[in-house]
């Protein structure tokens, strides 16, 4: 015989030849040569020595196990004394019932969404996360959920969680501020056949993301060729000097022509501009020209009027002088007054009062 010490915290099973006996608890206990003693630490999992489901006969070792089966589709969470301890993948697991409190949440991973009651802290912990797909919608943006290619639901700003498994699941995010479009490089014939190169820009914001996403395929670029088309037909339709002379009529004709088209794409239009007007070099040295000209002509009738005003200037001063001979002798002496600031010496011979003798030299008789 021989004698085994079952002490706190453990658990004996007994075998005799084999087979399964008994279990027994803390004591000190005597065996026959032909009786087996398996002891456990009950603070430990425990690993059956032998199939599980005929120990699980006695009720008593059944009572004092916690077994947990998990499926091919499932993972259990197992916790210790309220934290995490580890993921239970398909199988079979049994833990003693002792000082130590387990807790097993059960998850369903064959679905997409996550109903089980798992907080997002744990959701991120690095022992779930091999299972967990996430997503992140930022404040600007809105998402489009689709699971195996069909579309679910759009997503406002937050961050999302799946299962991770054989379903498919993606997550179109699309900014949802006002954006910009460059409309460079227009060759647009006028309706005078004068070849421009047009650079513009517009600005548009998408208000239904279902219809921008769902119901159009590239709708950014629909919306470019929905300005190109625009700008083309207001541009062909007017002769180049009426269209330099509209120009400023262009941003509300465009944003009007596109704007139901634009609805129907889910975007909303909000602004439009032409950055450049390029001209061919041979339209641009007739520009030139003509402007060289125009000038020239402003300039020339400038001159005219001026010599007019100064003509009729002199022609009301001759009035004056001819009936008032004090005016004339006044005129006289500033002409006198300029000739002296510009000569320093005068040479006179002769006899005579000086003012006459000057009077014959700068003035003629009347």
């Amino acid at each position: 015989m021989k004698n085994i010490r079952v002490n706190a915290y453990q658990v004996a099973l007994v075998f005799k030849r084999g087979v399964y006996q008994r279990m027994l608890k803390e004591g000190s206990y005597w065996f026959w040569k032909n009786e087996t003693v398996h002891v456990y630490n009950i603070l430990q999992p425990f690993v059956a020595p032998v199939e599980l489901n005929i120990l699980l006969q006695d009720v008593a070792l059944a009572d004092a196990l916690h077994v947990v089966d998990v499926k091919n589709n499932e993972i259990v969470l197992q916790y210790e004394n309220g934290l995490l301890k580890q993921v239970l993948n398909a199988g079979r697991y049994t833990f003693w019932k002792s000082a130590i409190v387990y807790d097993f949440v059960r998850a369903d991973i064959s679905k997409v969404e996550i109903t089980e009651n798992i907080d997002r802290a744990t959701l991120q912990n690095k022992l779930i996360a091999p299972y967990v797909r996430s997503f992140t919608v930022e404040s600007h943006e809105k998402g489009v959920l689709y699971v195996d290619g069909k579309f679910v639901q759009t997503l406002d700003a937050g961050v999302y969680n799946c299962w991770k498994n054989g379903i498919a699941v993606l997550v179109n995010k699309l900014d949802m501020r006002q954006q910009q479009a460059e409309i460079n490089g227009q060759e647009i014939l006028t309706k005078d056949k004068a070849a421009l190169r047009i650079n513009a820009w517009a600005q548009y914001k998408v208000k239904d993301i279902e219809k921008a996403v769902l119901q159009n395929k590239d709708f950014s670029y629909q919306l470019y060729v929905l300005f190109q088309l625009a700008l083309r037909e207001y541009v062909g339709r007017l002769p180049f000097d009426e269209l330099l002379e509209k120009k400023e009529s262009i941003t509300p004709y465009i944003l009007e022509s596109v704007k139901g088209n634009a609805e129907a794409l889910g975007v909303e239009v909000s602004g439009f501009g032409i950055r450049d007007i390029i001209l061919p070099g041979d339209v641009k040295e007739i520009m030139n020209q003509v402007l060289v000209a125009e000038k020239k002509a402003q300039a020339n009738i400038i001159m005219r009027r001026e010599e007019a005003a100064s003509t009729r200037s002199l022609l009301n001063t001759a009035k004056l002088m001819e009936d008032n001979a004090m005016l004339w002798k006044l005129k006289e002496m500033e002409y006198v007054e300029k000739i002296a600031d510009k000569i320093s010496n005068i040479s006179i011979n002769g006899n005579g009062v000086l003012i006459d003798q000057l009077k014959q030299i700068l003035v003629s008789q009347k």
